[in-house]
C-alpha cells in the first residue's frame, strides 16, 4: 500500500474516533460543540496523531492502545491553532481556506472552544488510563506517555514557543532564538507524538530517546522548509524567519543537514520496520507546498 493510502486510511480512523469522543447529549451548549467541530474537521493533515500511531505500531505491530493519545494530540494541536488565530495573537482571518473560528463564532466562543479541546485532550487520556490499565506496567506506560504530551504542550514546549513568537518584535531576535522558537512551537508536538508513541509501543529507553532526537531534527527541518516555501511572502511583510534571516540557500542546506540526521537516527532501529516513517519524513522535507 502506498504511503498516501496508508495516511488516508489512518486519517479516516482518527476522524471517526474523534467524532465518537465528541458525541454529546447536551441540548443547552450545542454551540461549543459546533465551534469545536468547525476547527477540528477542516481537512487537517493529522500528521501528529499519525506519527504517534505509526510509531507505536513500529514497536508493537499495532496501535489500538495508542488511539486515545493520538486523539489528544490532535485536540491540543487544534486548540493551539484556534487560539493562535485570535486577534490578540496572530489575528488571522483565514485558515485552510476557511474563515477562522473567531470570525464565525466570535472571540469568546473561540477561546472556550480552544479551552474545551485542551481539557478534553486530558480527559480522553485519563479516562483511557483509568479504565484500561490492567497491569502496573500498563499504568506506567500510559502515565509516562501522558507526562510527555503534557510537557511538550506546556510552557516548556509549545506554549513557550508561542510566547517567544509573540514577543519576537519586542526583543532582539537572532538565529539561536529563532531555532529555540521553532524547537518549542513546531518540533515539540512532533516530539510528543513520536516519544509517546514509542512509550505506548513498549520501546526501551534508548529507543525512546532516539525517537526524541529524531523528532527534534524532523520538526526543525519541517519548519525551516515552511520558511523556504513562504520566503517571498514573509520578506514582503518583514516577517523574521530562518529563511529571511539567513537566506534561502543557507536555509536549504540546514534542512538537508537536519533531514539527513533525522534519517540516520531512524535507521538505527535496525530490527524495526521504519519504512513508513522514513517515507513520510522524505515526503515532508521535500514537499513543494
Amino acid at each position: 500500500m502506498s504511503i498516501e493510502n496508508i495516511m488516508k486510511e489512518t486519517r479516516e480512523i482518527i476522524d471517526e474516533e474523534l467524532k465518537n469522543v465528541l458525541k454529546h447529549k447536551s441540548i443547552y451548549q450545542d454551540i461549543i460543540f459546533e465551534s469545536i467541530d468547525y476547527s477540528l474537521f477542516t481537512g487537517g493533515k493529522r500528521l501528529r496523531p499519525i506519527f504517534l500511531l505509526k510509531t507505536c505500531e513500529m514497536f508493537k505491530n499495532n496501535y489500538e492502545n495508542a488511539i486515545p493519545f493520538a486523539l489528544a494530540i490532535e485536540m491540543i494541536h487544534t486548540y493551539s491553532l484556534i487560539h493562535d488565530d485570535l486577534p490578540a495573537m496572530d489575528d488571522d482571518d483565514f485558515r485552510r481556506g476557511k474563515l477562522t473560528n473567531h470570525k464565525v463564532y466570535g472571540e469568546a466562543m473561540a477561546i472556550l472552544a480552544g479551552d474545551g479541546l485542551l481539557n478534553l485532550a486530558f480527559e480522553t487520556m485519563l479516562e483511557y488510563t483509568l479504565n484500561n490499565s490492567i497491569t502496573i506496567d500498563d499504568y506506567k506506560r500510559n502515565t509516562r506517555a501522558m507526562s510527555e504530551i503534557v510537557k511538550y504542550s506546556g510552557i516548556y514546549g509549545m506554549i513557550g514557543g508561542q510566547t517567544l513568537d509573540l514577543i519576537s518584535n519586542e526583543i532582539s531576535m537572532d538565529e539561536d532564538k529563532l531555532l529555540s522558537m521553532y524547537e518549542n512551537k513546531t518540533a515539540a508536538l512532533i516530539q510528543a507524538s513520536l516519544v509517546s508513541g514509542a512509550i505506548l509501543g513498549g520501546a526501551n529507553d534508548v529507543e525512546i530517546e532516539n525517537m526524541r532526537e529524531f523528532g527534534l531534527n524532523l520538526g526543525l527541518a519541517y519548519q525551516i522548509k515552511d520558511d523556504i516555501l513562504e520566503e517571498k511572502e514573509d520578506r514582503e511583510i518583514n516577517k523574521l524567519t530562518y529563511a529571511t534571516y539567513n537566506g534561502v540557500e543557507v536555509a536549504e542546506k540546514e534542512v538537508e543537514k537536519l533531514s539527513k540526521r533525522a534519517i540516520e537516527l531512524l535507521s538505527e532501529h535496525k530490527d524495526r520496520d521504519i519504512n513508513f516513517l522514513k517515507e513520510l519524513t522524505s515526503k515532508l522535507i521535500y514537499r513543494l507546498y
